[in-house]
């Protein structure tokens, strides 16, 4: 139940816009999702995800391929800042390595 109160209280301060859309990260106990979203047009502008995906190692070196991906996606997509959403979860192991990755590959956030 706390995380549903966090996950309110981080999303009430952010908000996507054209010039910064908003990076939403998603965790569920197989895959990684992450998206880039403009919450003004109500779009996703680039989407990566493991669900399908022949992936190898652990759930961190997934969640940094995640985050190498979708900041090469973001980049087809011209958008190089971004406001990072990490939902209900703490900024710590994989959110962690997903967030640095993306910022190795030139997302600003």
């Amino acid at each position: 139940m706390k995380s549903v109160f966090r996950a309110k209280r981080t999303r009430a301060k952010i908000h996507g816009t054209a010039e910064r859309p908003r990076l939403s990260v998603h965790f569920s106990n197989l895959n990684i999702t992450a998206q880039i979203i403009d919450d003004d047009k109500k779009a996703t502008l680039a989407y990566a995800t493991t669900v399908g995906a022949k992936m190898t190692g652990t759930k961190t070196e997934k969640a940094a391929k995640i985050g190498e991906e979708i900041a090469k996606k973001a980049k087809t997509a011209k958008v190089k800042k971004v406001v990072f959403d990490r939902g209900s979860k703490l900024y710590a192991g994989r959110m962690a390595a997903l967030a640095e990755a993306a910022r190795k590959e030139g997302l600003e956030f």
